[in-house]
């Protein structure tokens, strides 16, 4: 049952094939196997989950109309607020906070009749490319548990990738989604910055994060996008659909794209490893053999997309978290002397170092004298790297470019090192400064058996396209039905 996609599994609980109940039950007793190794989950609700999907199976045997996702079992990345459990960003300042409501994703879930399992670690408050910034819990790649996996969705990722459920929600700043999507050999979906509602993500940078589906393969992120894209008043930044309506992304997902001309960035993806590089150039020959067109193009300012992201994100972050005071929720200090301690102490306990970090970063870029040459200058540039890309769009369907330089690196290889940590996004992050969508798709494996991914781009809003043509290389190939080679140790 745990090698059915989300949507052969949702067809065949819907033909009463197999219940709910079973497909739920058969997801925690691997949980209770594997996540004492991998470690995706912060917290898991079983007997909420299965009485949620003992109620899907009597509806459908009433004969009720269902939701799209009818009784597949589902995670999501614990920055997403739930009226179950605690929403805890995997931070020690959050570890017990209950949300009063549900993010909007998360009512679509419900509306959707998906039955959400529980909540995914990831680096403490999204800032991240390795998920060894949790301040709660480590995970592991299920692929070979001496690496990361990938972030700051990396236990959304690795319950995926490892069985641990049949899909998930994520969200992506910089490449959240995206990279360890590559790392764990799945499929991930940054949707254009509008498209998927934000209302109750717990803010990282307000310009740049983006929820989207984690999967195992191109069918089943069209299915979750189908269930959690659209306009949503609570969100003054979703974009409304009259002026960019949704599609039904699993309509026309099989049929391939004529004409498609790809774009490939030789110079910025030199950057690479040679068999990141090599997968790649063997994807893109999979495209030409297709009849796709591919073209050589330049970007000049994609150079500056790490430096700009550093200082627009931190800048939005100092500002997003100035709110965990000691006060109004989270954590509080024990006896302090005065309120300038409430504040201070609290912080100081609780944060993590990566976001201490960068809470320092974006207060210095905003700070008197320092705004202008910083955070200005990095808007400035967020704009040129958007007018990369629409020069890019005017002459092609779609840009290609690897995923991450890497392959998934060892637990503890880079966290002393937060420079080679920040450039694992260095392919992720222009789509966020440009507001585009994008998708990584498994593409190949190295020489020690880790996925590698092929990240595809295209102009905002036009997620239908970006989709078929991951599907398109999808069916010619079979890296998407590679499984981790897990055992029960």
């Amino acid at each position: 049952m745990e090698e059915l996609s989300a949507l052969e599994l949702r067809d065949q609980i819907a033909a009463g094939k197999i219940s709910s109940v079973e497909a739920t039950k058969a997801v925690f007793e691997r949980i209770r196997k594997f996540e004492p190794v991998i470690g995706a989950y912060i917290s898991t609700h079983e007997d909420r989950a299965l009485e949620f999907a003992a109620d899907v199976d009597r509806r459908i045997a009433a004969g009720e109309k269902m939701g799209q996702l009818a009784g597949v079992p589902v995670a999501i990345k614990d920055n997403m607020c739930t009226t179950f459990g605690a929403t805890t960003c995997a931070s020690k300042i959050l570890e017990n906070f209950h949300a009063p409501y549900n993010a909007t994703v998360v009512e679509k879930l419900l509306a959707a009749d998906a039955v959400i399992i529980g909540k995914a670690n990831m680096d403490e408050f999204a800032m991240g490319s390795s998920t060894e910034n949790s301040g709660l819990k480590q995970t592991v790649n299920p692929w070979d548990t001496t690496r990361v996996p990938g972030g700051s969705s990396g236990g959304a990722t690795a319950a995926v990738a490892g069985r641990l459920c049949f899909a998930a929600l994520g969200s992506d700043t910089g490449g959240s989604i995206r990279q360890p999507a590559s790392f764990c050999g799945v499929v991930g979906l940054k949707p254009t910055y509008g498209r998927v509602s934000r209302y109750g993500l717990v803010a990282y940078g307000s310009s740049l994060d983006q929820i989207g589906p984690i999967t195992r393969n191109v069918a089943d992120t069209a299915l979750l996008l189908n269930v959690i894209a659209g306009h949503d008043p609570a969100d003054s930044t979703s974009v409304d659909e009259t002026k960019a309506p949704v599609s039904v992304y699993l309509q026309n997902l099989d049929k391939p794209i004529d004409g498609l001309r790809i774009a490939i960035v030789p110079q910025f993806n030199a950057g690479a490893e040679e068999q990141v590089q090599k997968a790649l150039n063997e994807a893109i020959s999979v495209y030409k053999n297709l009849g796709a067109e591919i073209i050589e193009i330049e970007m000049p300012h994609l150079d500056y997309a790490i430096a700009a992201y550093y200082v627009i994100a931190t800048a939005e972050a100092s500002s997003n978290l100035a709110r965990y005071d000691g006060v109004h929720y989270g954590h509080r200090t024990e006896n302090p002397r005065d309120y300038v301690e409430v504040y201070t102490k609290s912080r100081a306990e609780a944060f993590g170092q990566e976001v201490k970090r960068r809470i320092m970063l974006g207060t210095y870029a905003l700070s008197s004298g320092y705004y202008d040459a910083y955070y200005l200058k990095a808007l400035k540039v967020r704009n040129l790297i958007r007018g990369d890309f629409t020069a890019a769009f005017e002459k092609c369907d779609c840009v290609m470019m690897p995923v991450a330089p890497t392959t998934a690196f060892k637990i503890g290889e880079k966290v002393n090192d937060p420079l080679q940590m920040y450039l694992s996004d260095i392919y992720t992050i222009s789509a966020n400064l440009a507001g585009i969508p994008g998708i990584s798709i498994p593409c190949g494996m190295d020489d020690k058996g880790l996925p590698i991914g092929l990240q595809i781009m295209v102009p905002a809003f036009v997620e239908e396209k970006l989709l078929r043509i991951a599907r398109m290389f999808e069916a010619q190939t079979d890296w998407h039905m590679k499984k981790p080679p897990m055992n029960e140790k």
